[in-house]
């Protein structure tokens, strides 16, 4: 993480849970869109409950201004609801992308997880293979869910 990046819990910035809605909307419309089968505001309100009880959301600062987002819940993939939790909702704002932002939520939240006593945490995706390669995680599965091949990930211990 570069040391202008910063990530803390959404629930500490309720605020911000606006500026969440609409990057998450603009960023999965098939599934938060008007057809979706999302719940923005669920979710949302949910992320921003707690900092010890899962789902949490975090959102990354760079020099104080919110970039990004991610979030740590108990379910994703209901095949696969043995495994727990999972990384999901990974968003940086597009034009930070590539700059390690990513890495930097990704790193903030693996630790949050860590000292709530969780060793492992989950991740399944179609998209972000090569940062989560690059972090670290380990490919353990493929599936599909959706409609789309999700290869799912097993952060390092």
């Amino acid at each position: 993480m570069s040391p202008a990046l910063t990530v803390e819990p959404l629930a500490r910035h309720r605020a911000l849970v606006p500026l969440l809605a609409e990057w998450f909307a603009s960023e999965w419309p098939a599934w938060y869109g008007s057809a979706g089968q999302g719940n923005i505001d669920q979710d949302l309100r949910a992320f921003a409950t707690s900092e010890t009880t899962l789902p949490i959301g975090f959102v990354a600062f760079l020099a104080g201004k919110p970039v990004g987002a991610c979030a740590l819940k108990a379910e994703s993939i209901p095949s696969h609801a043995h495994l727990s939790p999972w990384a999901s909702a990974g968003f940086v704002a597009p034009k930070l992308r590539g700059k390690g932002i990513g890495a930097g939520l990704l790193a903030a939240m693996l630790t949050h997880a860590h000292r709530l006593g969780y060793p492992h945490v989950y991740c399944g995706t179609s998209t972000a293979e090569s940062l989560l390669q690059r972090s670290g995680w380990h490919a353990i599965e493929v599936t599909q869910h959706a409609g789309k091949r999700l290869t799912v990930y097993r952060s390092a211990a």
